[in-house]
């Protein structure tokens, strides 16, 4: 029997999140995951209602006067949000969820549900992350600074979480994600 848990994954920007989570996806496609809201413009390949909810801000600021968000956080100069009533849903149906948020969001939802998780996804290090980031080829280099340095105040908040996963190596981080996902929500 599956119980329903709210799995939250955090980490710096270009510490493999993204992929992570999309290969434990497919290892358990029933899986919630919430797709958040952002006033940011679309990247390159990114598509609505799939990568995000591309909204413009006055959208974004009804959303918030009408309690539609668990959390929501300015992030990178952007409005990043995550819908409530989703997750709410699926959480009373039995089903695990899985969210991608920032790690101030994250303890925000770890005050609103109960049954939460937090998995932090650390990069090896310093250097590593700044050059996934620059091969991603999709910021500039205003941006680059400020994820580096968004990215040295997210990395002292780790502790905030009970699981931390070093992405160091792929195949292995992937395992590790998914042992803790079946630990924390399949009864034995």
């Amino acid at each position: 029997m599956i119980k329903p848990v709210l799995f939250v994954l955090s980490a710096p920007s270009g510490a493999g999140k993204s992929t992570l989570i999309r290969r434990v996806r497919a290892i358990f496609p029933d899986i919630f995951y919430s797709v958040s809201y952002t006033t940011r413009l679309p990247r390159k390949g990114e598509v609505d209602s799939i990568d995000y909810h591309f909204v413009d801000k006055q959208k974004f600021l009804r959303m918030i006067d009408d309690q539609g968000f668990l959390e929501w956080k300015l992030v990178h100069g952007s409005m990043y949000g995550t819908p409530r009533i989703p997750i709410e849903n699926a959480l009373r149906n039995g089903t695990r969820c899985l969210l991608d948020i920032d790690v101030s969001g994250a303890v925000e939802a770890f005050q609103k549900i109960k049954n939460s998780v937090g998995i932090f996804i650390k990069p090896p290090n310093m250097a590593i992350l700044e050059e996934r980031i620059r091969l991603r080829g999709l910021d500039s280099e205003e941006s680059i600074k400020l994820r580096m340095e968004n990215a040295h105040k997210e990395l002292m908040e780790a502790d905030n979480f009970p699981y931390q996963i070093v992405n160091d190596d792929l195949n292995r981080a992937t395992d590790e994600l998914i042992d803790i996902i079946r630990k924390e929500s399949e009864n034995s």
